[in-house]
């Protein structure tokens, strides 16, 4: 009886083994078939990418049309005394709906699916922009303000869309390497048009320099529904795939043995195949009441965000307004006057062919980095010129808010010498205003890298802004070229950027990351949207004049952040170096594309990946 036991027992294992060797051998051959399909082991990734880098650099592009022809803006629009508030405001309300945004920003996303949402957030940014072109066609501050709005709504939430989409086609060490391509490209956006704009608006007129914007956001509607076509295509490629996987070991199974199908057929691998997969978990739900058990790390690092980026991100708004005021256009000397100072200057109406502006000692001036000398005031009339745009121009006395140079009247008839000066100058200072981005696209791939490697967060959240505050210290009390502080101003975003956000995880509980992304990101945008007028006030108490003030407001909130920057290194040395640490791992309660959404959701404003 034992014998026949043991025999029983001999033949079930063997049983067993070879039923283990039959399926071994099924899925080797299922698998040599067909691999399970992966979104990142596609090559239409690659096509994926550089589709999703349009949709963002028309964002980007478009944001930054008014700072990068502000003179021309100002030019433009009809008189006002309070055209610095007006403009400021532009960026004041694209940055007011995501104070609240961001506690919602990526409930879309995990509803409807990242690539439908790219293509309904880029469409909203479109006719942001849209709205806006049409406001500035018609001289419609309020119509204005409507677009911009409009396009704040779309162009934040387009982000969270946009990081999750990347984070489901890219995978393990790929993931980086596509944001910092994402990032670095997309922010070249900005750079093309510092340089772009100003020439359109120079050569056809500044309304063009705006519809220029729509055609752009156009051209990333048609990018996101490219996307759109070939993230749904794909999915269904995958799913079909897949069935046919199931279907091959079924029949395999069957022709081995026998046996009956499998209700369901368990795989070793799998893949998401639905666009609607990247679903949050309820753990990782935006919820307020949680920020009460964030430490002081976290509020300093949040302190540390708002006035670092106050001293940045506002600057660019005016940049061009600060450089053609302190090295491009400046103001010509008192001494400086004018021949014949209630006539034209240059062009058509100049009496014998010069009107030319001299020193007491009568040597010609001003030099080339000052602007033209403008008549005392005029009196003129059309006198059969159709293409001015007024009848009359009466102005006594004649100051530089008057000249409009998309005026024939101003640029070819009465002040042409000022009007060619001034396009060089706008079309100059939106070059050097580029560098600072330039910087923070070329170094954002590696400085990552080398924060992850090295670590030291937190010095570098306070060497940062140390860096800002020479280089605004430079700006408001010196003279000399931009360039050097420019490059500096590039240098210190770059490294900012590139530490603030990885931080966030290290001051809070795994779970709670979601809302400290929410949070950090409102705080943040409280500070974009009041700034601006703050240095609007700013402005115009300082008798229309952006040096020094705005720049000592610039430098203030750089010295904040210095001083932030120490509280944090004194706190993090306390809470055994979290911030400074090289080899400090977090572990975070989110899926991959959970976790991208949300900090994706501080992506538009910084300019990097976390």
């Amino acid at each position: 009886r034992k014998r026949k036991t043991k025999l029983t027992i001999i033949r079930k294992l063997e049983m067993k083994n070879h039923n283990d060797s039959i399926q071994s051998s099924i899925d080797h051959d299922v698998l040599q078939y067909k691999k399970p399909p992966n979104r990142s082991s596609l090559r239409v990734r690659w096509v994926i990418l550089p589709l999703l880098c349009v949709v963002m650099m028309g964002s980007y592009y478009s944001l930054d049309i008014p700072a990068s022809i502000h003179q021309q803006l100002n030019d433009y629009m009809s008189p006002t005394t309070n055209f610095e508030t007006k403009f400021n405001l532009l960026f004041s309300l694209y940055s007011l709906p995501n104070i609240v945004l961001p506690f919602f920003g990526g409930y879309f996303v995990d509803t409807m699916g990242s690539a439908p949402c790219v293509l309904g957030f880029v469409t909203l940014s479109f006719v942001g922009q849209l709205i806006t072109s049409i406001g500035i066609s018609a001289k419609s501050w309020a119509v204005v303000f409507l677009g911009r709005t409009i396009f704040g709504f779309g162009g934040e939430s387009l982000c969270v869309a946009q990081s999750a989409l990347l984070a489901k086609w890219f995978d393990g060490g790929e993931v980086a390497l596509a944001f910092g391509i994402s990032l670095s490209v997309s922010r070249l956006g900005s750079v093309f048009n510092n340089m772009v704009s100003p020439a359109v608006a120079n050569a056809t007129d500044t309304p063009f320099a705006f519809w220029i914007g729509t055609i752009v956001m156009s051209c990333s509607v048609i990018a996101a529904l490219i996307v759109l076509y070939v993230d749904d295509q794909t999915a269904r490629k995958c799913e079909v795939e897949m069935r046919t996987i199931e279907l091959l070991r079924a029949s395999l199974l069957e022709d081995e043995d026998g046996a009956d199908v499998p209700e369901k057929i368990h795989t070793t691998d799998s893949i998401h195949v639905s666009s609607r997969s990247s679903t949050m978990d309820e753990n990782a739900t935006i919820s307020l009441s949680d920020a009460r058990r964030f430490g002081t790390l976290f509020w300093l690092l949040s302190i540390s965000c708002v006035v670092v980026y106050g001293c940045v991100l506002p600057f660019n708004n005016v940049a061009s307004g600060i450089l053609l005021e302190r090295n491009y256009f400046k103001e010509p000397p008192d001494t400086c006057t004018l021949r014949f100072e209630n006539e034209c200057t240059s062009g058509t109406l100049v009496i014998n062919g010069a009107n030319p502006s001299t020193d007491e000692n009568g040597n010609p001036c001003p030099s080339s980095s000052y602007s033209p000398v403008l008549p005392s005031s005029i009196h003129i009339t059309r006198g059969g010129q159709d293409s001015w745009d007024s009848y009359e121009y009466v102005f006594t006395p004649l100051s530089h808010d008057n000249v409009d140079c998309g005026d024939p009247f101003w640029s070819n008839a009465c002040t042409k010498d000022y009007c060619d000066a001034q396009n060089d100058a706008t079309e100059k200072a939106g070059r050097i205003m580029s560098i600072p981005y330039t910087i923070s696209a070329v170094l954002s791939p590696f400085l990552g890298f080398f924060v992850d490697k090295f670590g030291r967060r937190a010095f570098i959240a306070f060497l940062a802004p140390c860096f800002l505050l020479v280089v605004h210290l430079s700006l408001g009390l010196t003279h000399g070229s931009p360039v050097i502080p420019l490059i500096g101003q590039g240098i210190a975003y770059a490294l900012y950027a590139a530490v603030i956000w990885p931080s966030v995880p290290l001051t809070v509980e795994a779970k709670l990351t979601g809302t400290a992304y929410g949070t950090i990101t409102a705080i943040q945008n409280i500070g974009l949207a009041f700034f601006p007028l703050f240095i609007a006030a700013i402005y115009n108490s300082s008798g229309e004049h952006y040096i020094p003030s705005v720049e000592l407001f610039f430098a203030v909130c750089a010295l904040f952040g210095a001083f932030a920057g120490i509280l944090l290194n004194i706190y993090d040395r306390r809470k055994g170096r979290k911030l400074n640490s090289s080899s400090l791992t977090v572990t975070v309660d989110f899926d991959r594309d959970s976790m991208s959404s949300m900090s994706s959701l501080i992506l538009r404003n910084e300019g990097e990946y976390i």
